[in-house]
């Protein structure tokens, strides 16, 4: 039986939900004021007589009294509160966070995986557990889920909100008439165990207030944290067509005594006019808090065990953590797939049946992708991220609950990083498997001064020899305390004599307790990061902290680790033993078979970009280009745009474009070596042709076939 919350704090907030002071209760059970004030306090417990009268007086039964694990049947039902229209006329028309992010799943995986690893509990030493579950529902299922939220007071707001014009309006009206045409509603769900839980006031500094509240409020503790702009959580939200998420937590710390089953709803719409009233935008779905004017505000509750059932957010135990339950979860990349489905012939139930487990295969290949460092363990060493996906349909199995697991994912790099935590590195590559590692100097600056240094950092590299499984080569990824993959980019100017191989950068907390310098070489590089956390660059925080050219001393790291990379591949020349025998075969990188070339299409791909601020205000390009069977007769053109969010990409001119390797630069466009595989080329661009400040832009490069050739 589920621990009750001590009678002090519990009778408190009953007086409150009832609207009822202590010297009325003292009246109603005939005790002074100060016995009241003794109960709260914790001084004195009541007898049981005078708890059958206070049970009267707030109108419940002695098991509500007795037990105190729900709160009593108060005049404040639970409802939703919307956020009225602003004094001076002033419109949002959708919250401007969740256009940071696609409505993706790979990217929601990433920006709540990398929250889970920020609040993981590190006392108990063990991995935070995170498990994704899509779950359809339709019928009678969906009918009862529905009534669950309230949909019939919500219905006139999403109304409202869907007959807008602008984009916000547009997603909701798509995901009403997916609801109601196929009768069907998409639930994603994303619990974590042992992690810290939203715990805090309602309103006051804390993990509650800064996911449910607040805007760009990251409240995140520890240097090796993930996030740093508050904008990750914005992603479950842009994730729901609806708009809607619900909570439940279980706290690592008590909240008004308790830590099990607090519950909170939140809406983000646009500004909206309803039933002659003007409304702001967000709504909250909770108890009505009895401080607020009018007792309107709604305030997180504690549920019972039927609410949760009711609302899908029924945890598996009461380990500490949080479930996020994304009302009308959609994936843009899984319905732009379904489009040739649609067109097939199959049935509505066919179609949709594949979308689901399309994102389930998407959820897996992202965790995979950017998480398999921290799912990693070694020797004694537990991994920091244990990672599920699952999916249903009216709580039937779809697809059963799939682990991803790391030396799946990436077996080689999974392969190097075990290596260095059980301590069976090698100083060179002499036999197949076996893992390479090397210090890599990162000299960090102090703040406010271009020329001063703080101390060195040793960053730690990992080389081996890469798989067949891996579906990139020759690649270094770089990550930092919470081991998520922050770079990934193709190691330049290699011989083409190069062995297959996988490296990765240890850097800041990653390197190891021993490294020097971990904890500033943690803070430097998250101020380093953008919101997306997917590269090291050049940012105002970055700037302002340290100053105008510290993101240099990244890109010498980065350089410096590419030299290495290079010197540890390398071939070593035949040698002769005395007496004229050959000298028996080393293996270096594992050199193998070729992998085999896609065949359908053969255009090049432009799979990988680098790149980085110069100090004259250009942006240097590094691009790797995947060449299939027969690509080597394309030519084509790398193109260099500035990075907006609406309008056409201002098209910025090369001020030096060369061929570093598999390919050559003729009259503008890469003539690629017959027979190459990959080829990277590398540009620097026109400060003149700069529309916009440098360090306050973003950059994409397309490559376009050459003339009289189609576009790739």
């Amino acid at each position: 039986m589920e621990a009750g919350e001590d009678f002090g704090p519990w009778l408190a907030r009953q007086l409150k939900l009832a609207d009822m002071t202590q010297t009325e209760l003292a009246q109603a059970v005939d005790v002074t004021r100060a016995a009241v004030s003794a109960w709260i306090t914790g001084r004195a417990a009541p007898r049981s007589e005078t708890i059958e009268r206070i049970a009267r007086a707030l109108n419940t039964d002695l098991a509500t009294m007795h037990t105190r694990t729900t709160d009593t049947q108060t005049v404040l039902p639970i409802g939703w509160y919307h956020r009225p229209g602003h004094a001076d006329g002033g419109r949002e028309l959708g919250n401007a966070a969740a256009f940071a992010f696609d409505a993706d799943v790979s990217v929601l995986a990433r920006e709540t995986c990398q929250n889970s690893l920020d609040e993981r509990l590190v006392t108990n030493g063990q991995p935070v557990r995170v498990r994704y579950t899509l779950h359809e529902l339709t019928g009678e299922t969906l009918a009862r889920f529905r009534s669950a939220i309230q949909w019939d007071d919500l219905f006139p707001h999403y109304e409202a909100a869907a007959d807008q014009g602008q984009k916000v309006g547009r997603v909701i009206n798509a995901g009403l008439q997916d609801m109601y045409q196929h009768d069907r509603l998409v639930l994603l769900r994303v619990d974590d165990y042992n992690a810290a839980g939203l715990t805090g006031d309602d309103y006051d500094d804390g993990r509650f207030a800064a996911v449910v509240r607040r805007q760009l409020d990251s409240h995140k503790s520890g240097s090796s944290a993930g996030g740093s702009y508050g904008l990750g959580k914005a992603t479950l939200w842009a994730a729901s067509r609806l708009g809607l998420v619900l909570m439940n937590s279980t706290l690592s710390e008590p909240h008004e005594g308790r830590t099990e089953r607090r519950l909170i709803g939140r809406l983000d719409l646009p500004w909206r006019e309803v039933h002659d009233k003007a409304w702001a935008g967000p709504a909250w779905l909770g108890r009505p808090d009895p401080d607020s004017t009018g007792a309107a505000v709604a305030r997180s509750w504690w549920a019972d065990e039927e609410t949760v059932e009711s609302l899908h957010l029924k945890r598996e135990s009461s380990e500490p953590g949080t479930s996020f339950l994304i009302v009308g979860a959609h994936d843009v990349a899984s319905l732009a797939d379904d489009g040739p489905a649609s067109d097939s012939g199959e049935g509505d139930e066919g179609e949709e049946d594949d979308s689901i487990q399309r994102m389930h295969r998407r959820l897996v290949l992202a965790l995979g992708k950017n998480f398999w460092a921290a799912m990693t363990g070694g020797d004694d060493r537990l991994p920091l991220l244990e990672a599920s996906v699952r999916t249903l349909r009216n709580g039937d199995v779809v697809l059963p609950e799939q682990r991803v697991d790391p030396a799946v994912a990436q077996p080689s790099r999974t392969r190097a990083l075990k290596a260095f935590l059980s301590g069976t590195t090698v100083e060179r590559l002499a036999e197949a498997g076996q893992v390479a590692m090397a210090r890599v100097p990162f000299k960090l600056p102090g703040h406010g001064g271009k020329h001063t240094t703080l101390g060195e950092h040793q960053a730690v590299l990992l080389v081996t020899e890469a798989e067949d499984a891996d579906d990139e080569w020759n690649r270094l990824v770089a990550m930092r305390g919470n081991r998520m993959t922050v770079r990934d980019a193709v190691v330049p100017e290699l011989p083409p004599s190069t062995n297959p191989f996988q490296a990765v950068l240890l850097t800041g907390r990653a390197a190891g307790p021993a490294a020097p310098y971990a904890d500033e070489a943690e803070v430097f590089l998250r101020a380093a990061e953008p919101p997306e956390h997917n590269k090291w660059g050049q940012t105002e925080e970055l700037t302002l902290v340290y100053s105008s050219s510290a993101h240099r001393r990244i890109s010498t790291m980065i350089r410096d680790a590419n030299r290495t990379v290079k010197e540890l591949v390398a071939r070593p020349k035949a040698e002769r033993k005395a007496g004229g025998t050959k000298l028996g075969k080393k293996l270096t990188v594992g050199a193998k078979t070729a992998k085999a070339r896609p065949t359908a299409g053969n255009q090049p791909k432009l799979q990988n970009v680098d790149a980085e601020v110069l100090a004259t205000g250009a942006w240097q390009v590094t691009g790797e280009i995947k060449i299939p069977s027969g690509g080597d007769a394309w030519q084509m053109a790398p193109v260099a745009k500035f990075d907006v969010r609406s309008g056409a990409r201002p098209v910025l001119a090369w001020a030096e474009l060369v061929g570093v390797n598999g390919c050559e630069v003729v009259d503008g466009a890469l003539r690629f070596t017959p027979g190459a595989g990959t080829a990277t080329f590398r540009g620097v661009t026109d400060p003149a042709t700069h529309t916009v400040r440098t360090s306050l832009s973003g950059l994409v490069v397309e490559l376009r076939a050459g003339e009289g050739e189609p576009r790739s």
